[in-house]
């Protein structure tokens, strides 16, 4: 179909830009959901409508099969991941101390080795030379990563990667293996220094990806001596209110961060990458208050993946897709989509990687208000009003972005739609009851429930 007059008004529009991040999840504690539990092929599916490129996988930490002895467990993990049409970023994160003692990095090469070999064997060259392989977890992090220092890191990188490579290279037809790191904490001082030192020190073709992880806070939303919570000689996280507002206020440092990196990555063939991200670091309902999945959350991730896109990374991987009963996930051990789940569908279903977008200028000063258009090949045209305040607020869509013109419905999540997404007619206004998002769009049909197109024409149930 071609683009109709007002999707070509944003074709034409300046300072549009090809829409060049692709989605993805950290799947890392509730694997067993994902991979065997009763209702995997539930989040299988949620997996694909929230535009699930790639998802991240541990192996040699955290509570996951160990492919060494438990392969059979190992597989159903990544088939699972091959199940819900994305490809696994491989992560092999740790080995024991010292870490510069040279058997035990030769082991953990060799452990490392076999695991490429084992899918290698199981799923082919074909498909295994599409995947994502990342050295380490958070090195600079001293409870997660074991607190390297950059020399160290460096060094296993070289000796991991250049394993890596050699394994995978026949299996390439001469690209360079997907092989990068080094998934640092921005929360600790100098972080970008690990990402400009890796870009100089290691030769590009061991190196296609950078990654680094970034979250609102990792204070609690109470104060810490009430819950026993160790502040390590932070003040405790402003009351309430105060603290949403400062949660909200992080978003933009997604932007800054990605375009701090991609400076560092000018020129060269290595991906941006956002490699964990969300509201408040913790598994502990105690610690998150629900921010992480609520509407506040929906706000906040919607928010952060529009400044992702600003600042031009080239994949996001939020922590986590299922939760395994905790704090962190977007769809429950059952499949079911928290408010943010929801979200993530409507965002992904109408701003897709490959589209042209651009970001309406604000007509009022509305500082709570972040806003993407977005248009297809085939003419689909969406912008997505993300609220990131408690108050209610009506927007005069039109005066955002008048190629809007032809749109024949708006997508509305927020307190008062509850955890689902509402549709109605669109009459040229928008209402937003609080934290939320919404979609004004000429696309018909997003399935936003197992079985339900929610919205659809009889041609798209056919």
């Amino acid at each position: 179909m071609a683009p109709s007059g007002s999707a070509s008004a944003l074709l034409s529009h300046v300072g549009s830009q090809r829409m060049q991040l692709r989605y993805g999840f950290n799947e890392i504690d509730a694997w067993w959901h994902i991979g065997l539990g009763p209702h995997r092929h539930r989040i299988q599916r949620r997996l694909r409508r929230m535009g699930t490129d790639v998802v991240r996988i541990f192996v040699f930490d955290k509570p996951v099969p160990d492919p060494m002895r438990e392969w059979h467990l190992f597989a159903a993990y990544v088939q699972a991941v091959l199940d819900a049409g994305a490809v696994p970023m491989v992560t092999f994160a740790k080995f024991h101390p010292p870490h510069t003692n040279p058997r035990n990095l030769r082991a953990y090469v060799e452990r490392a080795k076999e695991v490429v070999w084992g899918c290698l064997e199981q799923w082919g060259g074909e498909r295994v030379g599409d995947w994502y392989w990342c050295v380490w977890n958070e090195p600079n992090n001293v409870p997660v990563g074991g607190g390297l220092d950059y020399p160290t890191y460096r060094h296993i990188y070289r000796e991991l990667a250049g394993a890596l490579q050699t394994m995978l290279a026949p299996h390439l037809g001469g690209r360079k293996a997907r092989i990068g790191g080094p998934a640092a904490d921005t929360f600790q001082p100098f972080w970008l220094d690990w990402i400009a030192a890796l870009v100089e020190d290691i030769d590009e073709r061991l190196l296609s990806f950078v990654s680094w992880h970034r979250y609102g806070d990792w204070r609690p939303v109470v104060p810490g001596s009430s819950i026993g919570f160790d502040m390590l000689g932070a003040p405790d996280a402003p009351s309430d209110g105060s603290y949403r507002r400062l949660l909200m206020g992080q978003t933009p440092g997604y932007e800054a961060s990605a375009r701090a990196v991609g400076r560092l990555l000018a020129g060269r063939d290595i991906l941006n990458v956002c490699g964990e991200l969300n509201t408040i670091v913790s598994h502990d309902y105690a610690v998150v208050g629900g921010l992480n999945q609520s509407h506040f959350g929906a706000a906040y991730y919607a928010s952060a993946l529009i400044h992702l896109i600003r600042g031009g990374a080239d994949l996001e991987m939020r922590w986590t897709a299922t939760d395994n009963d905790d704090a962190y996930g977007l769809i429950t051990p059952q499949g079911d989509a928290t408010p943010a789940g929801i979200a993530k569908q409507l965002f992904a279903a109408h701003v897709r990687h490959g589209d042209l977008v651009y970001f309406p200028a604000d007509p009022g000063r509305t500082l709570d208000l972040d806003v993407i258009a977005a248009t297809g090949s085939d003419g689909r045209h969406s912008t997505v009003f993300v609220h990131s305040a408690s108050n209610s607020v009506h927007i005069r869509a039109l005066d955002w972005d008048p190629a809007l013109a032809g749109a024949v419905h708006v997508w509305r999540l927020d307190a008062g739609t509850g955890a689902r997404a509402i549709r109605a007619p669109f009459d040229g206004k928008i209402s937003l009851d609080g934290y939320g998002l919404a979609v004004v769009t000429n696309n018909w049909g997003v399935p936003l429930e197992d079985g339900d197109w929610v919205g659809a024409t009889p041609e798209t149930l056919r």
